[in-house]
């Protein structure tokens, strides 16, 4: 489980294809923490670290994996947002985020704010999953590339996050432009509530 709070970027050094598998290659800030069969958010994806050496870690993804997220579009020096998992004596600081991405988003403005900036992404709207609760909601919790976000202007296909200088500079949002893809994971707890709702008289 993870909390939507980026520890830092990572940088694809290499990428191995391996019939459907996916091999990814990073450097990171904390690579000398972690250990082989652990578990890292990348974009919001959950991957277990498969392989180490002194500068470097890999992780494997999968053909379902690359098919609902935006790792299969990583390139040679690609940002990618990193979050190690939660502890369980660690603080709640974003929401929770199980790291299991449901679909992807395409961004489709760039607003500056005085200082912040307002991105705004629209995703495939299906009607009987937003039945089962994947949809944003006014105020609600959303993951985007892995960073915990609040939403606003939410509609059935299209929601806006603002983003303070701090985000925008230590994860890959600034890297985000008109056509960007990114990662959703719709709130967990929305998603129970869809279905509770289903077999409630």
């Amino acid at each position: 489980m993870f909390s939507g709070i980026v520890e830092g970027m990572g940088t694809v050094v290499k990428l191995v294809k391996d019939q459907e598998n996916l091999h990814i290659t990073m450097e990171c800030p904390f690579v000398n923490e972690l250990k082989i069969d652990q578990s890292v958010s990348h974009n919001g994806v959950c991957l277990t670290v498969v392989d180490l050496t002194d500068n470097t870690y890999t992780v494997t993804a999968i053909k379902e994996t690359l098919e609902k997220s935006n790792l299969g579009l990583l390139e040679i020096g690609s940002k990618v947002n990193l979050e190690r998992s939660m502890p369980m004596n660690g603080r709640l600081d974003g929401h929770i985020v199980q790291g299991h991405v449901d679909q992807t988003a395409v961004c489709k403005k760039v607003e500056e704010a005085d200082g912040s900036w307002y991105y705004t992404f629209e995703y495939e709207f299906d009607k009987a999953m937003a039945a089962k609760g994947y949809m944003t909601v006014e105020k609600g919790s959303v993951s985007v590339n892995g960073v915990s976000l609040t939403v606003v202007n939410s509609t059935d296909n299209t929601f806006q996050v603002a983003i303070i200088p701090y985000t925008n500079e230590f994860t890959n949002f600034h890297t985000f432009k008109e056509g960007t893809v990114v990662n959703l994971e719709f709130d967990i707890i929305g998603k129970y509530l869809s279905k509770m709702m289903r077999y409630t008289d």
